[in-house]
């Protein structure tokens, strides 16, 4: 996170002349946002990262890097990075009415708290991958391949409507100028979607991350994309991983997050119990409380207490009838004087 602040505030945001006459023509969509959204930011000594732009925007979080790069060479904004090359600090520069008299004054923004996911992006290049402007031949053309017709109705139905021109012309950006094959598309539009984000502008942003990490395949594009989710993270580390997740850990991370709906405070309750019960096959043993749960419609914390207390009462009552039983010794009640290890037990019911 962002601390933003400078030594006076206004109950307004002001945005220099200058700004105004010499920037706005040639920057784009994104840079003017963010540009003005850290002058609101500023006044209003508000905390705000990466992340929370990305929210408010739809941005990536590559297109709030190369958006800040954009105004560092502008000269309009000063970033800091540290050791590792984490970006650390954003001053703003003064901008005064005219460039002679421009003064290299302004407020910097301190108190960054950074996600694992956010420490391990590296600063990225410009993007190199411009749309070009299709004529409506070329889009008639693209249209009647077979296979673009296959993939043209799976993307209506998940984007559920018609497509435009315009997302045709994207689509065909994708394909054409991207190089990602109709496999990888597909998955592009199923991870959008998933994270109700149907807008084609976005899901063309994300297209040129992944392109510019290299991502050729779905199985790489799920790599790529776990890089940048907190909770993925966050639950690795409740459970005493390291490192990036495997396929496998991320399915489970799904299934708990999407499948179940569980929010963090329950998954987290699970790994705290995983890790005081086993060091081996943590993400199986959570998965095993987390699908009992589920299938025990557990919503909140109090629910989980009311199952132990059922279940402390339950194995009182497994251990006093064994107890009673105990000085019965004829061959029909021999297999009840077995002694059974009751949380080896848990964990094998669990595990099913």
């Amino acid at each position: 996170m962002f601390q933003v602040s400078q030594d006076n505030y206004i109950s307004h945001t002001l945005v220099p002349n200058r700004f105004i006459d010499e920037y706005l023509a040639e920057a784009n969509d994104a840079q003017i946002k963010i540009y003005l959204y850290l002058l609101r930011t500023i006044n209003a000594h508000k905390a705000t990262g990466i992340s929370d732009i990305t929210d408010i925007f739809n941005y990536t979080e590559q297109d709030v890097i190369r958006a800040l790069r954009y105004w560092e060479k502008k000269h309009l904004l000063s970033l800091t990075y540290d050791a590792d090359k984490n970006l650390c600090g954003i001053r703003i520069e003064h901008l005064s009415e005219s460039a002679s008299e421009s003064k290299q004054t302004g407020a910097e923004i301190i108190s960054i708290h950074k996600t694992a996911a956010e420490k391990s992006e590296k600063p990225s290049r410009a993007s190199s991958f411009d749309k070009p402007v299709y004529s409506l031949d070329r889009l008639s053309a693209f249209q009647k391949r077979e296979e673009t017709k296959q993939l043209m109705f799976a993307i209506q139905t998940y984007i559920g409507r018609p497509l435009s021109q315009s997302n045709v012309a994207t689509i065909l950006f994708l394909s054409d100028t991207l190089h990602f094959s109709n496999d990888l598309i597909d998955y592009l539009i199923q991870y959008c979607v998933e994270r109700d984000k149907k807008d084609f502008r976005y899901i063309e942003r994300v297209a040129i991350t992944w392109a510019e990490n290299g991502v050729t395949s779905p199985k790489e594009a799920a790599r790529c994309c776990t890089r940048y989710d907190r909770t993925v993270y966050d639950i690795m580390r409740a459970l005493g991983k390291s490192g990036t997740p495997t396929e496998r850990e991320v399915s489970f991370i799904r299934k708990w997050t999407k499948d179940y709906s569980f929010v963090p405070e329950i998954i987290m309750e699970a790994c705290d119990r995983t890790v005081l019960a086993t060091d081996k096959h943590r993400f199986e043993y959570a998965d095993g409380i987390l699908s009992n749960w589920h299938d025990q419609h557990v919503q909140t914390k109090e629910d989980i207490s009311a199952l132990d207390a059922s279940h402390r009462a339950a194995s009182k009552t497994i251990s006093g009838t064994s107890s009673r039983s105990g000085s019965d010794r004829n061959k029909f009640n021999q297999f009840k004087q077995n002694t059974y290890d009751f949380g080896e037990l848990e964990k094998e019911i669990l595990s099913n």
